[in-house]
C-alpha cells in the first residue's frame, strides 16, 4: 500500500482502532492463563491439604494481595505500552508499593525474630524450588499476552516484554499461592518476588524480537 493510500485509509476511519480492544484481549488472555495455569498447577503440583485452615491466617491474604496489586500495576503497565506514546508517570509506584509494603513487613518479622531463626524465615523449605515453578505456572500466561499485545500497538518492546512477563509471573504466583506452604514476608518477599522476575525478564529479552510490528 502506498503512503498516501494509507494516510487516506486513517483519515476516513478505516485504520480506528476500536474501542476499548486492549482492555478486551487482556481479559481475554487473563482469563486463558488462569485458567491453564491452575490446571497445570493441579496436575503437577496439587493443592496444599491444609488450604481450607491457611486461608484463615491473615498472611495468607496478604501473599495473595501482594501478586494481585502486582499483578495489577503490570496490567496498567501493559495497557499504557500497547499504545504508542503513552505515559507511564504512575505505573513506577503501583509496582513499588507492594513490593515495599511485603519488604517493610519481612524487615519487621526479621528483626522481631531470633537470630538463629532469620535465615529459616527467608528460606523456608522451598526457597531452590518456588521461583521456578512459579515461572513454570507463568508459561500460560505468558503466551496469552504476549498473543494480546502483537494484535496492539506497542513500540517499546523490551519494556512491552518485561511487562507482560511480570504480568504472567503474576499470575503464576497467584496460582502457586494455592500449593505453596510458605507463609513468612521474608520468604515471599523474596522468593515468590524472584519468581515473578523470571518470565519479566524473560519478556524483556523477547519483546525486540516477538512483539516486532
Amino acid at each position: 500500500m502506498k503512503t498516501d493510500d494509507l494516510v487516506m485509509l486513517l483519515a476516513t476511519g478505516e485504520g480506528r482502532v476500536e474501542r476499548h480492544a486492549a482492555a478486551r484481549r487482556y481479559a481475554a488472555a487473563i482469563a486463558v492463563g488462569v485458567v491453564a495455569a491452575g490446571a497445570l498447577m493441579l496436575g503437577v503440583l496439587g493443592v496444599r491439604p491444609d488450604l481450607a485452615e491457611a486461608m484463615r491466617m491473615p498472611m495468607f491474604w496478604a501473599k495473595i494481595g501482594y501478586v494481585v496489586a502486582l499483578g495489577a500495576a503490570s496490567l496498567l503497565a501493559l495497557l499504557r505500552l500497547s499504545r504508542p506514546g503513552a505515559r507511564l508517570d504512575r505505573v513506577l509506584p503501583a509496582l513499588a508499593v507492594p513490593v515495599l509494603a511485603m519488604w517493610a513487613l519481612a524487615a519487621i518479622v526479621l528483626l522481631g525474630a531470633a537470630p538463629d531463626l532469620r535465615a529459616g524465615l527467608v528460606l523456608g523449605e522451598t526457597w531452590a524450588e518456588c521461583p521456578f515453578l512459579i515461572a513454570m505456572l507463568s508459561v500460560p500466561m505468558f503466551v496469552a499476552a504476549l498473543w494480546a499485545m502483537r494484535g496492539l500497538a506497542p513500540t517499546r518492546l523490551p519494556l512491552a516484554g518485561a511487562a507482560a512477563g511480570l504480568l504472567s509471573g503474576s499470575i503464576g504466583g497467584l496460582v502457586y499461592c494455592l500449593h505453596c506452604p510458605e507463609m513468612e514476608a521474608p520468604f515471599i518477599g523474596t522468593w515468590y518476588l524472584l519468581g515473578m522476575l523470571i518470565p519479566a525478564a524473560t519478556g524483556a529479552l523477547l519483546g525486540r524480537r516477538v512483539l516486532r510490528w
